[in-house]
């Protein structure tokens, strides 16, 4: 497992680097950036909207060229400079720039150390990918449940104070230049990563093809895209979802502690889950988790229930994040891996994303902070009902049929 310690490093560093980005962006906008719930969705809405177009340019450079461990690095080492560009944007316009920008080298990052990781562990076992995906869990784990005590004490040596009119959190923009370093350290960390044989195989020109015309494929990106819809922008929004029920930063990252303390064992040990309800199971079951969770965020009757509820974090993250990039493992030729992981996250995270974020926001707006989760939460168990007769058994296409060893799972 020595082999696999930079990818787990890189794992550890970025994601723990989205700790401090993801759980209070939406908040950011809304109270140091002064946006209307509108515009706070339009901005998170321009992250996916220039990955639906980014993501699937750099996967298919990364299989084109065989250099994944590269393209991985250069993701890193752009999206860490955009994270720390984002503090100089002021206003609705220069938000929605920079973080397009960003969105360059941030949204393709995943899908592409998605890839590499499962190019370095397709002969180490089922339960190798899972083993390395984790670190990225522990990392955002550490710094979502730090960064409030790291803005107190940057605020008691800044003297920065609550104004009446101002932001609740003066000197919250400390978020990104803390994001972009870890960024950073862990795209140098990348630079470590060795390997030939999976990782390093080459698509012919126009071999993506193939993918629009394999129909499992095709028909979870349907689905993903369904699934991210409905669940995605109250992700997003949760922490102006908080707010609204009087909870403090505090408060934001204590549930995000709790979401994601089960969700170490569970993403550690997805390879078993894979091999038990195979790929088509977890994402019912992370769909399902992901209907109950939302739907009981707004119906609520107190903030105990909120609480409880994001317990089924881990399993939607073990059902959903994990189980569709590993149906599309088993699913395209190994030459295509990048590709199709960054069409996946075109689907799902991108243009699923997208109309999310900005539902969630024209909701918000208009009918309050519950609305988007009953909406989200009761789709979302509809859709996960339909798992069965939605998507088929992951198989690839009859010329490529070799399974990965870990991977193919039975449905």
């Amino acid at each position: 497992m020595l082999g696999l310690l930079p990818i787990s490093a890189v794992w550890f560093f970025c994601l723990g680097g989205f700790g401090l980005f993801f759980p209070f962006f939406s908040l950011y906008l809304r109270e140091n950036g002064g946006l209307s719930g509108t515009e706070v969705g339009a901005v998170l809405a321009v992250l996916p909207a220039v990955g639906s177009l980014a993501q699937p340019l750099w996967g298919s450079l990364a299989d084109r060229t065989g250099s994944r461990a590269r393209v991985l690095v250069v993701l890193a080492l752009g999206a860490s400079i955009g994270y720390s560009a984002v503090a100089f944007g002021h206003g609705f316009a220069a938000l929605l720039l920079v973080t397009a920008a960003l969105a360059c080298f941030s949204t393709p990052l995943i899908p592409t150390c998605v890839a590499v990781t499962l190019a370095l562990t397709r002969d180490r076992g089922p339960h190798a990918f899972g083993l390395v995906r984790v670190w990225g869990t522990i990392g955002f784990l550490l710094t979502v449940a730090s960064f409030p005590l790291l803005l107190r004490a940057y605020q008691e040596l800044s003297g920065l104070a609550p104004v009446p009119g101002g932001s609740a959190e003066p000197g919250f923009e400390l978020m990104l230049p803390l994001t972009g370093g870890l960024v950073l350290i862990g795209g140098l960390a990348g630079l470590a990563i060795r390997g030939g044989g999976a990782l390093t195989l080459r698509a012919a020109p126009g071999d993506w093809r193939r993918l629009i015309r394999h129909m499992p494929y095709v028909r979870l990106l349907t689905f993903t895209f369904t699934a991210y819809f409905l669940l995605q922008g109250p992700m997003w929004f949760f922490p102006v979802y908080v707010r609204a029920h009087d909870g403090t930063l505090d408060a934001i990252s204590q549930m995000w502690v709790l979401m994601l303390i089960p969700e170490i064992p569970l993403v550690a040990l997805s390879g078993a889950g894979l091999r038990r309800l195979g790929a088509r199971g977890l994402l019912a079951l992370g769909v399902i988790a992901g209907g109950v969770r939302w739907t009981v965020c707004g119906l609520a009757p107190g903030s105990d229930w909120i609480l409880l509820a994001q317990l089924l974090h881990g399993v939607v993250v073990m059902g959903l994040v994990i189980g569709a990039p590993l149906y599309v493992d088993a699913a395209v030729p190994e030459r295509l891996r990048s590709t199709g992981q960054g069409v996946l996250a075109m689907a799902g995270v991108s243009l699923g994303g997208i109309s999310s974020n900005l539902m969630t926001g024209w909701l918000l707006e208009h009918f309050g902070a519950d609305t988007p989760y009953i909406a989200g939460g009761l789709g979302a168990l509809a859709l996960g009902v339909l798992v069965p007769l939605w998507l088929p058994p992951a198989r690839r296409p009859a010329s490529d049929a070799r399974a990965l060893p870990g991977v193919e799972g039975p449905g």
